[in-house]
């Protein structure tokens, strides 16, 4: 109590113009002497830089504004923290002045900070003082002052100082809360710039640690209600979540310096971006783990704090990344990364396997973001699949079409290289899709076969364009070559790559019959002058005309031999039924009148020839014999004498071609010369015969042969 009623006398003193100057001065004489500093432009600047410029600032402020006042009372009641009154304390007080002391004492110790104790246990610091300690990071000693002072504050409090008096309280709470935030940011700051050092400074990172003890410590019980809601003055002050805070800034920090090319200057850019990133994000928790981890208790989960934020800060920046429209290498580039996030490229790393916890870690990307993803690469990589199939056609066309060179055989069948190049593309593209999961690689797969079943078709429709305005000479080569590999295309889906290609296979069933449409077309136009001299005057005289019609049918029954089975014997057997078909549908079309001599030198020219068609066809490869005994019918029939003997020639070929119609069997009987009469009552029995019989559709020949309506009233 003595004590404290010096505090006037000691003050009146201070102020007194011939006392010389405390060696600690008071709040308002080191304001007032270094207001002029504070404001000088050099200071101003490095204020303004200083992450504490503007508590600087403030403080100057208020020590000048109190230097300035003159009422008495205000000095008595004033916090003279810089001089002697202001240190002296009650009874009641001391007791915690020294266990501020003592716990400034303690902490230097374990945190090797230069903390000057002896100059804490004569007298207390200024606030300009403490904050410089905060600023040389002195932490534990700028603490134990601060402390001081917010212990004094509490205790005025208490007692009631402050009740005519409320701004100075507010001043002195705010010097406290402002002191308290200071230490607060360079504690921030400290941890925010631990991973920027090859090497750490372990007693800074302690003393960190023992300050946030301390501070929890004593203010454990101090949480009870201040002056105003804006008064923290003895609350807790939250330095761990502070260190959390700290330690997220930081690695958000760290993944935003990565270096990130432009797209404009490098296509990989994001697969370059993303794999310095993984170096970075790697190299920083393996520092946390082997040096940082350490520095701190194991309450503090230091590693598994570090990682979370890692985690949180590379989850935002990828969203970030796929916010602008990518294509296929930057989709993969992300897909890639994420799916190997957990491997030991990085979080799965053989050092870091102990201390990675990633089962709790939520998903790197949401379902959301992680699904239109995936869809983006499907998607991408459809039109990967087109364009390559596109560009192919186009090389097809220049490099072989236009140059006209000879396909490539191999063993005994034309070939082309369609087959492995596109194998080889969709074995690429589905292996990179299985890297990141096996429904990507079968979305891959299913998307390259079902490119495939558009391809072919396309690809047909442009070869037979292109044939039809240059008559290509290779046309049937290539066709041949073409069908084998799409062949083995299919094939190599199948089993290679455990493709479903039932679908597929039916799109090529379907285009090779248009194929074989095409080429009898073609063959058509070259034998259909030929055909319409059968049974002419010249062909009678000469086989020249058979001859060059199988001629021209074994030019292209020779590369038709090229294509795999079956496909050849398909096309053989057109080609034969084509030619047998062509040649009745002349014979029934004649309407000559011939005498029995004629007709009968007509059948044996006719039989022989179709021997002949039958034999040459056979040895090209054809196995269409049922087609033999239909032009042998009708070569019988025209040089028969006998009714009965044609109504069994009749029958038999009707027996054996089941889709004879009535009109053809009357075309014959006109050739045949028969009157109306007999060919109706024979027709009548046939009719009979017919009923029942099943038409194969393999075997059918007539089915399509035109017959004349001319000669049905005859």
């Amino acid at each position: 109590m003595d004590e404290n009623k010096e505090i006037p006398e000691s003050s009146e003193k201070m102020e007194s113009p011939s006392e010389p100057a405390s060696p600690v001065q008071s709040i308002e004489d080191e304001g007032t002497d270094s207001v002029s500093e504070l404001n000088s432009p050099d200071r101003n600047n490095q204020e303004l830089k200083s992450p504490t410029g503007g508590l600087l600032r403030m403080l100057s402020f208020r020590r000048s504004k109190r230097s300035s006042t003159k009422d008495k009372a205000s000095e008595d009641s004033g916090t003279l923290r810089g001089s002697k009154s202001f240190l002296l304390k009650s009874p009641k007080r001391k007791e915690e002045g020294n266990s501020a002391k003592n716990m400034t004492d303690t902490s230097a110790d374990k945190s090797g900070e230069n903390t000057e104790a002896e100059s804490i246990k004569r007298e207390p610091l200024s606030v300009m003082e403490i904050n410089e300690l905060i600023q040389k990071k002195q932490l534990l000693e700028a603490f134990a002052s601060i402390r001081y002072l917010e212990e004094e504050v509490i205790t005025e409090r208490e007692a009631k100082t402050y009740e005519d008096n409320h701004t100075e309280y507010a001043r002195k709470a705010k010097d406290v809360d402002l002191l308290y935030n200071s230490i607060a940011n360079m504690i921030k700051s400290i941890v925010e710039e631990t991973l920027d050092h090859p090497s750490i400074n372990e007693n800074l990172l302690t003393s960190v640690v023992t300050l946030i003890s301390k501070e929890e410590k004593v203010h454990a019980d101090e949480l009870g209600p201040a002056s105003s809601d804006s008064d923290c003055v003895g609350r807790a002050r939250k330095w761990r979540d502070v260190w959390k805070d700290a330690v997220r800034g930081s690695t958000k920090g760290r993944i935003l310096k990565v270096p990130l090319l432009l797209k404009e200057d490098n296509d990989s850019w994001l697969a370059i971006h993303l794999g310095i990133l993984r170096q970075y994000v790697l190299k920083d928790l393996l520092k946390i783990k082997n040096l940082v981890q350490k520095c701190y208790p194991d309450d503090y989960q230091v590693c598994d704090t570090y990682m979370e934020s890692f985690h949180d800060a590379i989850s935002s920046h990828l969203q970030g990344l796929l916010q602008g429209p990518l294509e296929y290498n930057e989709l993969y580039a992300v897909l890639d990364w994420v799916s190997t996030y957990c491997s030991e490229t990085l979080l799965g790393h053989p050092d870091l396997k102990l201390e990675a916890k990633t089962k709790n870690l939520p998903q790197l990307l949401s379902t959301e973001a992680w699904d239109k993803l995936q869809n983006d690469y499907i998607h991408s990589i459809k039109g990967k699949i087109k364009c390559y199939l596109d560009n192919i056609l186009k090389l097809e066309t220049t490099q072989k079409w236009e140059k006209e060179n000879q396909p490539e055989t191999l063993q005994i069948q034309y070939h082309s290289p369609l087959s492995l190049d596109i194998q080889m593309i969709i074995g690429q593209y589905t292996k990179a899709a299985g890297k990141i999961s096996e429904n990507l690689e079968t979305a891959t797969l299913e998307i390259s076969v079902g490119e495939l079943r558009e391809f072919i078709p396309r690809f047909g429709k442009a070869f037979v364009e292109w044939d039809k305005e240059k008559d290509y000479s290779l046309f049937v080569p290539y066709l041949v070559a073409y069908i084998n590999s799409f062949h083995d295309l299919t094939r190599g889906l199948r089993t290679t790559f455990k493709a479903d290609t039932k679908e597929l296979e039916k799109v090529l069933t379907d285009e090779t019959m248009r194929f074989r449409k095409y080429v009898l077309k073609k063959l058509s136009e070259k034998m259909q002058p030929l055909f319409k001299k059968i049974l002419t005057n010249a062909w009678m005289l000469s086989d020249e005309i058979l001859d060059s019609i199988m001629s021209t049918a074994v030019q292209l029954c020779q590369h038709l031999k090229h294509l795999e089975p079956p496909a050849n014997k398909d096309f053989l057997n057109d080609v034969h039924k084509y030619i047998v078909r062509e040649y009745i549908a002349q014979v029934i079309k004649s309407r000559r009148k011939m005498t029995r001599a004629k007709r009968e030198e007509v059948s044996r020219k006719m039989n022989q020839e179709a021997t002949f068609i039958n034999n040459t066809l056979k040895d090209l490869g054809s196995e269409a014999d049922w087609l033999l005994s239909a032009i042998h019918y009708i070569a019988k029939i025209i040089s028969e004498k006998n009714k009965d003997e044609i109504k069994k020639h009749t029958e038999e070929m009707c027996q054996t071609y089941p889709d004879v119609r009535e009109e053809h069997i009357v075309a014959v009987f006109a050739l045949r010369g028969l009157r109306r009469n007999k060919r109706n009552s024979i027709i009548q029995q046939i009719d009979k015969l017919q009923e029942n019989t099943e038409i194969m559709l393999d075997r059918a020949l007539f089915a399509n042969i035109e017959a004349p309506t001319v000669v049905c009233g005859c």
